[in-house]
């Protein structure tokens, strides 16, 4: 990664509780070109738990995690084809 943690795109799901977060970002997830990155904004607590597991199941690259505040932030990578 070369730093940038921007994302190829972002999605903000804040307020949105489980399991909104994860199946709204895997809807995107499936629009982006293998190796593209998505920038995820959750406030549900469960996010920090669904989000890495979401990524075991499905291969896509957990590049980051961080919290904001009350925010958590997650940057995932699309999985080769």
């Amino acid at each position: 990664m070369d730093g940038d943690l921007n994302g190829d795109r972002t999605y903000d799901a804040s307020g949105l509780l489980c399991p909104l977060p994860v199946l709204r970002a895997n809807r995107i997830m499936r629009d982006l070109a293998p190796g593209q990155t998505l920038k995820v904004l959750a406030t549900d607590p469960a996010a920090e738990a669904d989000f890495p597991a979401y990524c075991r199941q499905t291969g896509h690259a957990l590049v980051h995690t961080a919290r904001d505040g009350d925010t958590l932030v997650f940057l995932i990578r699309k999985k080769d084809a």
